[in-house]
């Protein structure tokens, strides 16, 4: 077993600009509460955990406002974003009484909003959740998923880029034309 080893401290704005070097997808999760509103932020901190079964794993901030509702709920949403919803991106990020009002969206499993033009979409049923640090993270099963043809949003050193157009492989062509 190997033992943890401890740098004497390191700086959080250093090591959140360190973090900020690897590329990663945009996503707005979603969920409802137990009164039925709708809630959804902007995440980047999603990844596959397993293919079979069909894992994925998103942390929260524990001092996120609508913490309790994705803790309640056993149904979440993961909805990746299109390369022309940066947009989204930031409204999702930002704290609002009503985040849904004039966003296109439908309801999902359990309630939890799709919202529409995005490249992809997951249907999430929580399976477990985990207190790591000043973070929950939640491992979802997924239940129901769509992909588009769009090509997803991406984030890096602070900034949004637009990942290259998907090229269709045979795969994609044989499941278009099913």
């Amino acid at each position: 077993m190997s033992e943890l080893i401890t740098a004497p401290s390191v700086d959080p704005r250093i090591f959140r600009d360190v973090l900020g070097t690897f590329v990663t997808g945009v996503t707005v999760v979603t969920t409802c509460d137990v009164d039925g509103v709708k809630h959804g932020l902007t995440a980047n901190s999603f990844s596959s955990v397993s293919l079979d079964p069909p894992l994925i794993l998103w942390c929260q901030a524990t001092t996120s406002k609508s913490y309790p509702a994705f803790r309640d709920n056993e149904h979440f949403a993961i909805n990746i974003l299109a390369h022309d919803q940066s947009s989204l991106s930031r409204h999702f990020a930002k704290a609002s009484e009503d985040k849904f009002g004039g966003i296109d969206h439908a309801p999902g499993i359990g309630g939890a909003p799709l919202l529409h033009g995005t490249a992809a979409s997951l249907e999430c049923v929580k399976v477990a959740a985990y207190p790591c640090g000043d973070h929950m993270v939640y491992i979802g099963q997924v239940a129901r998923l769509s992909r588009s043809s769009r090509a997803p949003l991406a984030y890096c050193a602070g900034r949004y880029l637009s990942a290259p157009p998907r090229v269709e492989d045979e795969h994609d062509m044989l499941t278009e034309h099913r």
